[in-house]
């Protein structure tokens, strides 16, 4: 893969993780502690005892790799993918007893909810979270919606959840009579937000709250929708009130929740401007989670798919920066040799929480499958798993999906 700047292009030291069996880390996106024994990542035997396992499991097993994860996973992988891509390939397969999902919790979470209880979800690392998912909690969710009550516009609102979110947040989502979208489908389910809100009537501007990525929000009320930055608000759950005043939250059109993607949040303005400067006629290609002047000075937008489409279809010999995750980058310029693709920032930056699915723990969690011990298995409330279908289900109505 080619870069920017060879010579400045740094690979990040590896990313520490909660090593089974081998302490606790309370300050860790979930706070876990595990059991049991991990392989060694320099067992010369790794991969043959992960074929091992995968074969003796067959089709009681199926699993799933998300793009951000590291090869020696997705190698493993029966079907790659984006987080709701891969949770409607779990609920397309009734007759596999387990789902090993080699993403992040709020995705297998949602593999949970979209399987049958005879399904078993497993994380082969439960610490595996989602620093934006887990920028929305429940509790605060709950808070700044009694601040919309307080404020009288609770009833002109509507809650629009990206699906890179908590079950429970879905779950208020479909109480709330919302829907769940994906960065593909985010202008489809603002706008049947919206024209739900408009065919309610109301003195005051309808409005929608959107979680947990403000940015993914912005981006599509100003690109897709026509508004302007005026109609967007950020609640701030750490401050009173939001740290809005009523006015504001009663002018606003979009209340957007303040979260982010760590790793889309890095990418900046400068990274399109320099490696511009340094490739003329490239084009730059970044995830719509991205912040909004990053978005606005590239070249297109999209979702993972999106993004791998594109360079499937994209001519020989063109040249390509993408803003997106570097195992995704890496994937996608090994497969598109007759490509340049480079890196957007200069200082690459994995998905740290993704990275903590390996393959020790992708072989720990399948033996131990093997010898008749579910691990780490993800079930979610009855309660909770019944509205967060609700609002996945309102998802897949929408039209175009």
């Amino acid at each position: 893969m080619s870069t920017l700047l060879d010579s400045a292009f740094a690979e990040p030291a590896p990313s520490p993780l909660l090593l089974l069996g081998q302490g606790r880390d309370l300050a860790s996106e979930r706070g876990v502690e595990c059991t049991g024994e991990l392989p060694a990542a320099s067992d010369p035997d790794l991969v043959e005892r992960a074929r091992a396992a995968r074969a003796a499991l067959g089709s009681r097993a199926f699993v799933l790799g998300h793009h951000y994860q590291r090869d020696e996973v997705i190698d493993f992988a029966d079907v790659t993918g984006d987080s709701f891509k891969l949770a409607r390939e779990a609920a397309a397969r009734p007759e596999a007893e387990f789902i090993l999902f080699c993403g992040v919790h709020f995705m297998a979470e949602s593999a949970d909810i979209l399987t049958s209880d005879a399904q078993q979800v497993v994380l082969p690392d439960l610490a595996a979270g989602c620093s934006m998912a887990d920028m929305a909690a429940i509790n605060q969710v709950e808070d700044a919606w009694e601040v919309l009550q307080d404020v009288g516009i609770a009833d002109v609102t509507l809650p629009v959840t990206y699906m890179n979110s908590t079950a429970a947040i879905k779950a208020f989502t479909g109480r709330h009579g919302g829907t769940i979208c994906t960065s593909s489908n985010a202008e489809v389910a603002l706008r049947w937000a919206f024209d739900k809100l408009d065919a309610a009537g109301g003195s005051l501007p309808s409005k929608v709250l959107f979680m947990p990525d403000q940015h993914l929000g912005r981006n599509t009320a100003l690109l897709k929708l026509g508004m302007s930055p005026a109609d967007c608000v950020v609640f701030d759950p750490r401050k009173p009130n939001g740290g809005l005043t009523d006015a504001e939250l009663r002018d606003a059109r979009m209340i957007l929740w303040r979260g982010h993607c760590s790793v889309h949040g890095r990418f900046s303005e400068r990274n399109v401007t320099d490696i511009r400067a340094a490739v003329p006629g490239i084009n730059v290609l970044v995830h719509p989670e991205c912040k909004n002047e990053v978005v606005e000075a590239a070249d297109y937008v999209g979702s993972t798919e999106y993004i791998i489409k594109m360079l499937d279809a994209a001519e020989p010999g063109s040249s390509w920066a993408i803003g997106t995750e570097l195992n995704l980058v890496r994937r996608v310029a090994r497969a598109h040799p007759d490509k340049q693709v480079h890196y957007l920032d200069s200082t690459v930056c994995f998905c740290s929480t993704m990275n903590r699915i390996d393959l020790p723990h992708l072989v720990w969690a399948m033996e131990s499958l093997v010898a008749g011990r579910t691990v780490n298995r993800i079930v979610v409330d009855a309660d909770d798993a019944h509205w967060a279908r609700v609002a996945l289900d309102q998802m897949l109505a929408l039209p175009g999906l």
